[in-house]
């Protein structure tokens, strides 16, 4: 199963009943093509970073997981260029190759810290005291201070 991420920003004069709707649909399109919505996330009303249509300038952002084999999100995109008078942009992110390079770092990094004991100092030697030997400079005198 893969994993992808589908950030959409909806127009703002959309209600909240509209944006439901709209998030209700696409769940179900998943649901219906065998996949799976692992997390929605409405991230709420921002402003967008240039006008849109040359007339809106912020919009309502949403956020959807699916875990799916591929089907689902190529109906998905379908219905997100279909239903443009709602859905002003939309993009499709495959992070699943993310998600597992992520944890194999935080594994290995995980090992690291458990195979290698930590010292009280952290590992730094600027807390150590390093006695001066006397030089030819100043006499064979230490210099204590």
């Amino acid at each position: 199963m893969r994993t992808y991420e589908v950030p959409f920003i909806v127009v703002p004069t959309a209600t909240d009943d509209d944006v439901e709707r709209l998030i209700t649909q696409f769940e179900q399109v998943v649901k219906d093509q065998g996949g799976k919505v692992v997390k929605t996330d409405r991230m709420g009303r921002r402003r967008l970073a240039y006008p849109i249509r040359r007339r809106f300038r912020e919009g309502i952002y949403v956020l959807l997981v699916i875990e799916g084999s591929g089907r689902e999100v190529a109906e998905l995109q379908r219905r997100l260029r279909v239903s443009s008078d709602l859905v002003l942009r939309f993009i499709v992110v495959r992070i699943d190759e993310d998600l597992k390079r992520a944890e194999k770092v935080r594994a290995k990094r995980q090992a690291r810290s458990l195979k290698r004991p930590r010292k009280a100092d952290g590992g730094h030697r600027s807390n150590q005291v390093i006695a001066e030997i006397p030089s030819e400079e100043n006499g064979g005198q230490r210099n204590d201070e």
